[in-house]
């Protein structure tokens, strides 16, 4: 008789809780709400013991339950043996759990809601931008639990330039955020003609992840505290949302031009932004820049797309609460935020990988051609 597999997630961004792993052919697991909060979603955990060439199914029971169960219904989970290299798995969504099934080819592997992006790559990348890229430690907060949330800035602060803002990961489970900021990282260390014409008339302030917490606890909508930091952009405090508090402070001090906050959707497979139509103050300026901004990045990149996303606030209907909207409404400013999905793109499929990380730094560097087009008429 076969042993229990070995199923674990206490690691960083781990989330799993094994109700029954005693058959690899029907292995039932369910996903952990995050801390002080109802919400779940993203799952993350390690495979051990598992008989190669054997198929294993495994089943998230509690999957209806979930926050944005509709999600499921055309989801593969991502799957990777040596936790660098992921790929999909067939999954199926049954109405009540989602059920993915991998005849292994090696008798350990990782599961996981997304290509995770971790802490450790995270250290790495701040290496990067602070050694590679030339960018300069401007500011660090600190999250709830005393992780560091670092402001970057690349540029010199001169008077008269503009200053472009992009922030990731208010959503810890949105992973493919980080994996945007690294593709900005890498984008500017090539010091390219057009990267380099940015930067003669543009600043652009970095926070490469906002939500270390969330992100190393497996939450996928929330803080230490149980807060969405996407629904605190009016109320932020030092002691619930100190990551937005440190953020919001940092803007006053350097002003906005252009704002872009980076997400992932569970629901909708295509990349697209959301605005701040629904704004009481929403300028025809604004409406200019934002049909200008999507025009030429779907214009760049097959992987952008303006024909599907999120209904239109109505006007003076905005939710002030989430950052697009305040920090638009705050700086007249262009703001966008920008979501990838966390299925695949369906105008541009890749059955291997679905949308990953690769193909999220690829559109970071579209992004930075297309602001760079725009710089001169951000004001």
């Amino acid at each position: 008789m076969q042993s229990a597999l070995s199923i674990t997630c206490d690691f960083d961004s781990g989330n799993i809780v094994v109700l029954d792993a005693s058959q690899p052919q029907n292995v039932r697991l369910a996903i952990r709400p995050d801390t002080r909060s109802p919400h779940f979603q993203w799952f993350h955990f390690k495979v051990e013991g598992m008989q190669v060439g054997e198929t294993h199914t495994f089943s998230l029971t509690n999957a209806s339950e979930s926050s944005y169960n509709r999600a499921w219904t055309g989801y593969n989970a991502v799957a990777s043996y040596d936790h660098k290299t992921w790929f999909r798995v067939p999954s199926h969504f049954d109405g009540k759990a989602l059920n993915f099934t991998c005849s292994p080819e090696h008798s350990q592997i990782w599961f996981a809601y997304f290509e995770p992006y971790s802490r450790e790559r995270h250290d790495w990348l701040m290496g990067q931008a602070l050694n590679e890229a030339g960018t300069e430690l401007l500011a660090t907060g600190k999250s709830v639990e005393g992780r560091d949330i670092p402001l970057l800035r690349k540029g010199d602060g001169a008077p008269g330039k503009r200053k472009v803002w992009i922030i990731a990961q208010q959503h810890p489970g949105e992973h493919m955020a980080e994996w945007f900021m690294e593709g900005v990282i890498e984008r500017l260390k090539e010091h390219d003609a057009q990267v380099q014409a940015l930067l003669a008339s543009a600043d652009l302030y970095l926070v490469p992840h906002m939500n270390p917490d969330g992100a190393f606890h497996g939450h996928l909508r929330t803080n230490a505290q149980g807060k969405d930091l996407n629904r605190a952009w009016q109320d932020s405090t030092p002691e619930l949302s100190p990551e937005v508090y440190f953020v919001k402070q940092q803007m006053e001090r350097y002003g906005v031009d252009m704002f872009l906050d980076v997400h992932g959707d569970e629901e909708i497979p295509y990349v697209f932004t959301a605005a701040c139509e629904g704004n009481p103050g929403y300028t025809d300026q604004q409406k200019t820049l934002e049909a200008d901004f999507r025009a030429r990045l779907s214009g760049l990149t097959k992987d952008f797309q303006t024909r599907y996303g999120y209904p239109k606030s109505a006007p003076g209907k905005a939710n002030m609460n989430l950052a697009c909207n305040s920090v638009g409404e705050r700086y007249k400013c262009l703001s966008l935020t920008l979501e990838m999905p966390f299925k695949d793109n369906d105008d541009a499929p890749d059955p291997l990988t679905g949308w990953s990380g690769a193909r999220s730094m690829r559109l970071a560097h579209d992004v930075l051609t297309v602001i760079g087009e725009m710089v001169s008429v951000l004001r």
